[in-house]
């Protein structure tokens, strides 16, 4: 038993989980199909948002649920998922620029809602994917908790550029993924009210 549960809690196994999804993509690219690259556009931001999404709701669910492990068990492999979110969204981003050409970079093209905040959704995954590292984090200190906080811009960023696809075609997969996130950051702000008050009539 004790050896399962040192697998299972090993890292390896947890990048393992993440890579799943990444395993019939890879294999599809390298089916020879042209079309793959663009059929992978969807599935690669997806899980990229999704990544972000449960990263984001660990803190609010450790907040509502005391007693469970889950979350906490969550919370030590927080930084993976974001990491995993990166990786996700890099492919989505080198898919569309495999799959668009030199179009990718015109002002018809970037003007767009859903390009320019996916792209502004990017750079600020990448600062925080290199500074993921633990050393990265020693030497920061509390600043790196503050070049966090930009993952809820990158979040609302994410929103946009999901739900204005296809002429906002998109809203209705988009809300049914953040909205958890939204109601979960909701409990979390009240209850941090609630302590904040607490405090001040004590």
């Amino acid at each position: 038993m004790s050896t399962l549960k040192s697998i299972w809690d090993h890292p390896y196994t947890f990048w393992l989980l993440l890579s799943l999804p990444a395993i019939p993509m890879a294999l599809g690219l390298t089916s020879g199909d042209p079309k793959v690259v663009h059929e992978l556009l969807h599935p690669t931001g997806e899980f990229a948002a999704r990544f972000m999404i449960i990263s984001m709701m660990i803190t609010p669910l450790t907040m509502l649920f005391k007693g469970w492990r889950g979350p906490r068990w969550l919370m030590k492999r927080r930084r993976y998922l974001g990491v995993a979110a990166f990786f996700y969204a890099l492919a989505h981003t080198v898919l569309y620029l495999i799959d668009e050409g030199m179009v990718a970079f015109t002002a018809g093209e970037i003007s767009k809602l859903y390009i320019w905040t996916g792209w502004l959704a990017f750079f600020i995954f990448v600062p925080l994917a290199v500074t993921s590292t633990d050393g990265w984090v020693r030497k920061m200190g509390p600043r790196w908790k503050t070049l966090l906080r930009f993952v809820y811009a990158a979040a609302v960023l994410t929103l946009l550029h999901w739900a204005a696809l296809h002429n906002w075609g998109g809203v209705g997969p988009a809300l049914v993924h953040f909205l958890p996130l939204g109601l979960l950051e909701a409990y979390r702000l009240w209850s941090n009210t609630q302590r904040r008050n607490a405090r001040l009539a004590a």
